[in-house]
């Protein structure tokens, strides 16, 4: 039987991120999908002094990734004056993880909070903060509390600059799938990253351009009620989920590691045209703005009775309703709307297809479960569109 309460996923905040979670999620951890040569590896540790890593982010050679400063502040005054005073106390950090790229430049992983909150209060301008003022120190408050950088003595200010501070970087060449691995496995920091903010932070390039503009459009804000959150880059992981099939159609797709096949994707992006990416832009839009016209506030949502409670969006019947809309001509989009009550008449028999039903709620990133639901999802439309 059909779940009649399906689990919402939940981000770090504790707040309801809008989409359903998978009866039998995939887990945390980001496997590789085939063997590699341990070879390959290769990690160094350094230690540096805080001077050394400002002097990095100072040159651009050393990326805060900013996009992951969700809301100002994830870390609040306090916590962030806590840091201060530990490096002030001597007392030392964790380590911090990086990835180098090409030319020579590092992108932090593990401890963007921690870097940021020090260079912050050290170089402020260098992140375009405004400086910290210390508060609500635990041991240093009497002398400390209400003072900025600037504040303090000579040989304290040098002795935070002359701090020294560990950091693994896993250097340019180590299998890209090895370090989505390797971050997923350390990422244990005060707000780990998502598996789309990991490749964010390691696939540089106009894709993470193409996928923000795409997600902040007021169509998929439209389409999808306004419900998705995207502290933690759901709705950009939702636009590359319908790129990802747009770029391989569904048919072809053979992986055992979806979030290789995300990542694969997410490079594909970078070396489209810009006339392709336009191209990929609209189809995208009108899809969505046909979907909404179609299924109202249950686009993307199951539905096995007229009498349903709304359920929430689901990743898999995004995709597939994305992907299968946008391939239509604009006229067969517009028979679409107008047979709209008969597409979600349609669709709630389908929703009780227990195969179909399967494919979309559980191991999601099966290759037969893709091809049965864009096949269901495609059949369904197409025979509502002439």
């Amino acid at each position: 039987m059909p779940e009649k309460k399906p689990t919402e996923e939940i981000n770090s905040f504790g707040e309801s991120v809008g989409i359903e979670l998978e009866r039998e999620p995939r887990g945390k951890d980001i496997v590789i999908g085939e063997p590699f040569n341990p070879d390959d590896i290769d990690i160094s540790t350094r230690s540096m002094t805080i001077d050394l890593l400002l002097s990095r982010i100072e040159d651009g050679a050393l990326d805060l990734a900013p996009d992951f400063q969700r809301r100002a502040g994830i870390w609040n005054e306090k916590q962030q004056s806590r840091l201060i005073e530990s490096l002030l106390l001597r007392i030392p950090l964790p380590t911090l993880y990086a990835a180098e790229d090409d030319n020579d430049h590092w992108v932090i992983v593990d401890g963007i909070q921690r870097l940021t909150t020090i260079t912050r209060f050290i170089s402020p301008s260098y992140i375009k903060s405004v400086p910290l003022r210390l508060q609500q120190l635990e041991y240093l408050g009497d002398d400390f509390n209400q003072c900025t950088y600037e504040d303090l003595p000579a040989r304290l200010k040098r002795r935070l600059r002359e701090t020294e501070l560990v950091v693994h970087l896993i250097k340019n060449g180590t299998p890209e799938e090895v370090k989505f691995n390797i971050f997923a496995r350390i990422n244990t920091g005060g707000l780990p990253l998502s598996a789309q903010e990991l490749r964010h932070a390691l696939i540089p390039g106009s894709v993470r351009e193409v996928l923000r503009k795409l997600a902040e459009c007021k169509e998929f804000k439209e389409a999808t009620c306004n419900s998705i959150k995207d502290e933690r880059m759901a709705a950009r992981e939702m636009v590359l989920r319908y790129i990802a099939f747009k770029l391989t159609p569904p048919n072809n797709y053979k992986e055992r590691d979806f979030d290789r096949f995300l990542s694969t994707s997410m490079h594909s992006v970078n070396a489209l045209s810009r006339q392709s990416l336009l191209k990929l832009g609209r189809d995208f839009k009108a899809s969505l703005v046909a979907a909404s016209s179609i299924f109202g506030v249950d686009a993307y949502r199951k539905r096995y009775s007229p009498d349903d409670g709304r359920y929430p969006i689901n990743k898999a019947l995004f995709e597939s309703i994305t992907v299968a809309l946008s391939n239509l001509t604009d006229m067969q989009r517009d028979v679409c709307v107008r047979n709209a009550r008969k597409i979600k008449k349609s669709f709630i028999e389908l929703m009780n297809d227990a195969a179909f039903d399967s494919s979309i709620s559980q191991g999601t990133g099966d290759a037969s479960k893709v091809r049965r639901r864009f096949s269901a999802i495609k059949h369904l439309l197409e025979a509502h569109s002439r």
